[in-house]
Formats: structure tokens, C-alpha cells, sequence
């Protein structure tokens, strides 16, 4: 049997009719490591991210597109790797420019196409586009001194590149994480309230008299429960995106969860983040709505070094599990998250997939469970493989992704093409020693990492020297992807821009991975 029609056959055993078309529910966790959850080893109480992975399936390599918070959440909506946007390392900040252009076809989107109804509740991160004050004029803090940027908002305004510009029907959020201003919520793009006083989650700023940052997961849950219930009784199905503030800094239980995992505030954090998990199960519970719809819960980078790590794993805690690195850097510990997928009748209770996925995939998987993946444009979904085989259990002779790049903080690459894993720097790509900066004063580091990750799950021996077709082959491979556009089947595409964080070093070694000349 030709491979390809393999491939079409596993597609179309979940295929579903029109009737029964699944709800779908996207909850993504902030800063959390894959050993964080208690089935993982986690010594912080999780049963509801536990019941989803007792009740359906459990990825043990599945990867973020970055390891740090605004370029995941582009993969996750787009379909599309972070560094073809305008975004070639860091992260957005509240008061950034929209990053996904109103133009490009989201997941959200075209599942509205489909016939979705879709919703958005938590943490935006991807820029607003907001409206200001005439004549370049400013409001001052009602109380306290005015710190911070944001006071020439015009908060009466909705934004024009939030959530319903790029998709969404519904949408109740925060502009990015909870220690970057401005501090208040958006319903339906539009503030809920002034940011007219000033206040300080790590870095301080306008933000809205009634916010704290210690009620947001209360909030979310909350809203999410409504808009479940508000969509009980209707014949649309459904998308919403949950993605937490959590456990990201500033670290903020609520007085409920204070002192209750024996690990410290943050082990409470987690536990109250898998609270907001089981109120979202609860709600499908008790709307009858759990048969038909799709849970997924993952992380969008590893756990960050700001949850004093040290002082977990001296408790028996290993947030990253025994990957290398954190959050920010290239190694596993900072793009491995957990990934776990529930849905009754269709996925098998306690399943496990080794197979390799990424969260560019959710595009692509959703269409083909619908019958849609010629309804994907040329322009969209760019970087986005099926998991529906592994989803089924079904065998498959090929992996689902012929390679998966990784990207970190600071913009450096890695590319994985099964147990190999090519890292185009010299050391961490972000925040782990040593860090960029004194990694490329090392003149004794090469330039590049290979690990084979079958025999050195940890990275520790670099095999670069030994192996150099490999890295040849690896490094032409990379080249290729940024060069067409895309790394799944379909017409060249552009990206805005060539990668411009291949250190000099690199670019010198392998000219092809230089920015084209004009």
C-alpha cells in the first residue's frame, strides 16, 4: 500500500458528519514544565490534569514552537512558525502592535468557516492595537505617583487587532502576562474599565482600580464555565482557547490554594491552575457535553527559572522533569511541555504516544477531523501537521512530522529530525549558563550542538564533530524551511523577513543559512 494512501486511511477513520462535529476546548497553562503535573511526577496535587490523562492520551514529546510566551500562542492560532512573523526573538509587550495580521486565516478562524463558534478567555499576549487620547494627551494616576507607559490610552475604545479581528466571536482577556501593564480586562476587545491608577505585579504601570492579579484565575474559570453554558443549547459547535496566566510570575495563589501543596506558592499556583482545569470539566459535566468535545491541555514553555527550580527539586519536585534548561533556552527543558488529549469514545482512555508533535499542529488536526484539509488555504497553516493517526492508536510508518524546528528567547534554532537534535549556538539560546552572551565569548564551545536525545536524553555530549554530514543534512533541511515558507506540503510562501539572529559564527560555517543578498 502506497504510503501516502496509508496516511489518507488513518485520516479518515475520524472523519466526522456536520451532526457530529466536535467542541472543541484549548486550555494552555503558562510557564509550566513537563514534570510539573503529578502524573508526571509532579509532587504538587493535580487530579484534574491527571483525570485528562487517565481519560485519554498522554504525549511524551510533544514541543512548543518557542520556549518563551508570545511566539507559542502565534504557532498555536496560525499554524505557523513564530520566527516568518515580525517576531524574530523575545516576546510582545501590553502596549505591542497586533503581531497575527488581520489578513491570515487563523485556526479560530477557520473553524468559524466551519460553522464554530469560537471564544477566547485569558491571556492575550499577541498585541491589541489600542486607540489613544487626542493630541497626544496623557491621564495621570488617580492614586499614587504615574508609573510606567499606557496613560495616553483611550480606554473607552475597542482595540483594533485583538481577538475578534483575527477570529473570534467572543473573547475575555488580559493584554499579555500579568507583570506587564496595562493591568485590566478586555471583553469583546473593549476595556471593562479605566486604567487610571497605578499598580505594580513585578513592573509598575496603569492598570484598572478593581484588578489583581491574585483573582485572574478565579476570573477565567469563572468565564469560561459561562461561556460553556451559554453554548449548551445551541447546534454550533464550539472553539474556546483558555490560555491561563499561570504559573507565570508574579506568582499569586489564591487565599484558597495558599500553603496547600507543601512545595511553596508555587506548587500552589499549579494546584490552583489545575483547579481552573476541572471547573472547565465540571461545566462540560454538567452541561452533558463531555461525550463531544475535544479537551486539550499543554504548556506554552517550560517552567521558568523565577519559580526558584533549586529550591523545587531539593523539595523532590522536578518542574522540568530531567530535561536540560528552562524556560528561554533551546535545550528540551524549554519547548518539552505537557501535552494531554481527551476525547471520549475517539481517543483511548490512558493512552500514551511517543510520537513527536508540535503545537503548530492543532490547525491541521482540527481540519482533518472535520474533512477540511483542502479547505485550508495555500497561506495558512504553514507549519502545521495531523496527529489524528496518533490521536487513533493506528501504526504509521512514517513519523507524522519529517522534522521539527525549535526556537528560543534570544531567536537561535534548533531542527529535530527523529532522535537528532541540531542547536545552531553555542550554548543555551536564552537564560540557562551559559547564556548567549558568554557562551559566544567561549572560544573553547563549538558553534554548534548535535545530541543524539535515544542515547543522551539530558544533551550533554556533543556529537558534532563526529557526525558533520549529519549536521550538513540537518542544517540544509533548516535552510530549506525558512526559504520556502513553509515545512508542510503546498506552494512557496513567504515570511516576513529572513531570521536575522544566526550569529556570525554560525552563518560563517554554513553560508546557506545566511539572509538572502538584495
Amino acid at each position: 500500500m502506497p504510503f501516502h494512501f496509508f496516511v489518507l486511511l488513518c485520516i479518515t477513520v475520524f472523519t466526522v458528519s456536520a451532526k457530529e462535529r466536535p467542541n472543541v476546548i484549548y486550555i494552555l497553562a503558562d510557564d509550566l514544565g513537563y514534570g510539573d503535573l503529578s502524573h508526571a511526577g509532579g509532587k504538587a496535587a493535580t487530579p484534574h490534569c491527571d483525570r485528562l490523562a487517565r481519560e485519554g492520551m498522554r504525549f511524551t514529546d510533544a514541543h512548543t514552537t518557542s520556549s518563551v510566551c508570545t511566539p507559542t500562542r502565534y504557532g498555536i492560532l496560525t499554524g505557523r512558525y513564530n520566527w516568518r512573523s515580525t517576531l524574530k526573538k523575545s516576546v510582545l509587550w501590553g502596549l505591542s502592535e497586533p503581531l497575527i495580521e488581520k489578513q491570515r486565516l487563523t485556526a479560530p478562524g477557520f473553524l468559524r468557516q466551519q460553522g464554530y463558534h469560537t471564544a477566547v478567555v485569558g491571556k492575550w499576549h499577541l498585541g491589541l492595537g489600542w486607540e489613544m487620547l487626542p493630541n497626544g494627551e496623557k491621564r495621570t494616576s488617580k492614586t499614587g505617583p504615574t508609573r510606567g507607559d499606557g496613560w495616553q490610552i483611550d480606554y473607552d475604545q475597542k482595540v483594533t487587532g485583538g481577538p475578534l479581528a483575527i477570529g473570534f466571536d467572543e473573547s475575555y482577556i488580559i493584554p499579555a502576562s500579568l507583570d506587564m501593564f496595562p493591568y485590566l480586562y478586555l471583553k469583546n476587545d473593549k476595556p471593562t474599565a479605566w486604567a487610571n491608577t497605578t499598580k505594580a505585579f513585578h513592573r509598575p504601570g496603569p492598570a484598572a482600580e478593581d484588578f489583581e492579579a491574585v483573582n485572574c484565575l478565579i476570573d477565567f474559570a469563572r468565564e469560561s464555565r459561562t461561556y460553556i453554558a451559554s453554548r449548551a443549547e445551541s447546534k454550533k459547535p464550539f472553539f474556546l482557547y483558555v490560555p491561563l496566566t499561570s504559573p507565570h510570575t508574579p506568582i499569586v495563589p489564591s487565599k484558597k490554594w495558599q500553603g496547600k501543596s507543601g512545595l511553596g506558592t508555587y506548587g500552589d499556583f499549579l494546584m490552583e491552575t489545575d483547579w481552573v482545569v476541572g471547573e472547565v470539566l465540571a461545566e462540560l459535566d454538567q452541561q452533558n457535553l463531555a461525550d463531544n468535545t475535544i479537551v486539550i491541555f499543554t504548556a506554552d514553555n517550560g517552567c521558568s527559572p523565577q519559580a526558584k527550580i533549586p529550591d523545587l527539586i531539593a523539595k523532590g519536585h522536578k518542574p522540568n522533569a530531567n530535561w536540560r534548561g528552562h524556560k528561554a533556552d533551546i535545550y528540551e527543558g524549554g519547548h518539552r511541555v505537557p501535552f494531554l488529549v481527551r476525547w471520549p469514545g475517539k481517543v483511548k482512555a490512558g493512552s500514551t504516544s511517543g510520537e513527536t508533535i508540535c503545537t503548530t499542529d492543532l490547525y491541521a488536526t482540527l481540519a482533518d477531523i472535520l474533512g477540511q484539509h483542502q479547505a485550508i488555504p495555500a497561506h495558512a497553516a504553514e507549519d502545521s501537521f495531523t496527529i489524528l493517526p496518533a490521536l487513533e492508536g493506528v501504526a504509521h510508518r512514517k513519523p507524522l512530522r519529517p522534522f521539527t524546528i525549535h526556537h528560543s528567547i534570544n531567536g537561535s534554532f534548533a531542527i529535530r529530525r527523529g532522535p537528532w537534535k541540531l542547536i545552531l549556538c553555542p550554548g543555551s539560546g536564552g537564560w540557562s549558563a551559559p547564556r548567549p552572551a558568554q557562551a559566544l565569548k567561549n572560544k573553547e564551545l563549538p558553534p554548534v550542538q548535535l545530541f543524539n536525545l535515544a542515547d543522551d536524553p539530558g544533551e550533554q555530549t556533543n556529537l558534532s564533530a563526529k557526525e558533520p554530514q549529519l549536521v550538513q543534512e540537518l542544517v540544509a533541511q533548516l535552510a530549506a524551511a525558512i526559504r520556502n515558507g513553509r515545512t508542510n506540503p503546498g506552494p512557496k510562501q513567504s515570511n516576513e523577513g529572513w531570521p536575522a539572529t544566526f550569529h556570525q559564527s554560525v552563518t560563517d560555517q554554513f553560508p546557506v543559512l545566511a539572509a538572502p543578498k538584495q
